[in-house]
């Protein structure tokens, strides 16, 4: 049975915006974004939301609602009551372009200052041999669709504009670990990871993995490992005391 939904959603550009409210039919089994098109149907049709899928495997619908970062999507109306308000707002840690739309380019730009895949000079195509376990390791990373909701939820650059320069964001981060796990992978990114993507900068609250629509654990087996690789390259006394001696 259909019932009739409040809703807010974030309407305005980049010189400034407001909530305004709406009353919308809602259907059994359908999720926000089906709403926010009704919306565009019956009563707001110049609304912008970025949206291509609709099965939760392109990322293009990244938005908050009521506060947390989701996918409008995979975001079931059943999740809430059908007297609650239900809030739509654009990512909060991206600059506006219009109502829904946000530009998500500081995450392209992150993407390229990190080096590819570099495998042994002498590795011709063909001859990669990989046990499977490290195989299922990158797996695992590379079901990232980049929706872009752990850097949109993550504190480090939420609520601190001025670290975007220093800071990567979880997904960099985790594509940096990617490759540094990689065992046909000879280029060292510990360096890169503390000193330009800023490692240091997370404290793990695992915020992003709690978010990742595709439950991948970033924090766990992303993050950590990557943060005890640098550490053991930094900050090992042994190694310090090597690397010491070496300069000599």
């Amino acid at each position: 049975m259909g019932y009739e939904a409040k809703f807010k959603v974030w309407r305005g550009d980049t010189e400034g915006g407001e909530l305004q409210d709406f009353t919308v039919e809602v259907n059994e089994g359908e999720v926000v974004l089906d709403i926010i098109h009704r919306l565009q149907a019956t009563q707001a049709p110049d609304l912008a939301v970025r949206w291509n899928c609709k099965a939760g495997k392109c990322g293009s619908c990244s938005a908050e609602v009521n506060g947390r970062p989701r996918l409008l999507c995979m975001t079931r109306m059943s999740t809430f009551t059908q007297d609650q308000v239900v809030t739509v707002t654009p990512m909060r840690t991206f600059p506006i372009v219009r109502d829904l739309v946000t530009d998500v380019s500081f995450n392209y730009a992150k993407a390229r200052e990190i080096p590819s895949f570099t495998p042994p000079v002498d590795l011709k195509p063909g001859q990669y041999r990989m046990h499977q376990q490290d195989v299922e390791r990158s797996q695992e990373f590379r079901k990232c669709i980049e929706c872009f909701l752990c850097q949109d939820t993550c504190h480090v650059v939420r609520d601190h504009e001025e670290n975007k320069v220093s800071f990567a964001g979880p997904r960099y981060l985790m594509r940096i670990a990617e490759l540094e796990m990689h065992p046909l992978d000879v280029a060292d990114r510990r360096d890169l990871a503390q000193d330009e993507a800023g490692l240091g900068y997370c404290n793990i609250t695992k915020c992003c993995t709690e978010v990742c629509p595709e439950h991948i654990k970033i924090t766990d087996n992303a993050l950590i490992p990557l943060k005890e690789r640098v550490a053991d390259r930094k900050y090992d006394p042994i190694v310090w005391l090597g690397n010491k001696l070496f300069r000599r």
